[in-house]
């Protein structure tokens, strides 16, 4: 059996929280190592790219969070076998990648700088994500975005609308998912009441 260690931001959400609720979902064993942000200096020194997430696979650490994401999805058979339904679970995944770099992209920003930043966000490329997404949910059945079934599409935005709507980002608006795409909030519902998802926060 493969020996697992996740390293990330101790917070729910980012970009490992799609991995553990995906090792959670699958009923894969795995180290959830967490640290503060004070420690990431010291942390990105033991990485390759100096990012996290990074897996510890056995003896070996592999880095990018889609990647990581990819490979614990076919572990816990939350990704397609199908070439072409496996390529529409790779677009959600990459397109909500870009979409969360333009937001991490204003982190370091404060004051008028971070409102001006935040609000142009919402006002153009959130909201085109928003909507792209929902038409991708759309296309793929309503409830799931793949096969009509649970995939790591799903926990990718889950994980992503749960943030944009959680109150912690200043100047994005709670109901913004819900405004821009009220199908995709309902989507973050309901993944949230899924069995899985919900025992994963409970605990």
């Amino acid at each position: 059996m493969n020996k697992m260690t996740l390293t990330y931001f101790d917070i729910d959400g980012g970009r490992a929280e799609p991995i553990r609720l995906a090792m959670h979902t699958g009923g894969i064993e795995f180290v959830d190592e967490r640290f503060g942000f004070s420690e990431f200096p010291s942390v990105r020194e033991k990485t390759p790219l100096r990012q996290v997430p990074v897996l510890m696979l056995n003896e070996r650490q592999v880095t990018q969070s889609n990647s990581i994401l990819r490979y614990v999805g076919k572990q816990a058979d939350l990704y397609p076998q199908d070439d072409f339904q496996a390529l529409l679970c790779d677009e959600v995944l990459d397109a909500i990648e870009d979409a969360t770099h333009k937001l991490v992209a204003t982190f370091g920003l404060s004051g008028e700088e971070l409102k001006t930043a935040r609000q142009s966000l919402v006002a153009g490329p959130l909201k085109q994500y928003l909507q792209w997404a929902q038409a991708k949910l759309e296309q793929g059945g309503g409830d799931y975005f793949i096969e009509n079934r649970l995939s790591i599409a799903d926990l990718k935005v889950f994980v992503w609308t749960r943030a944009l709507s959680a109150g912690h980002l200043d100047f994005i608006p709670t109901d913004l998912v819900e405004s821009c795409a009220p199908k995709l909030h309902r989507h973050m519902k309901f993944i949230a009441a899924l069995a899985p998802v919900s025992q994963y926060y409970q605990k």
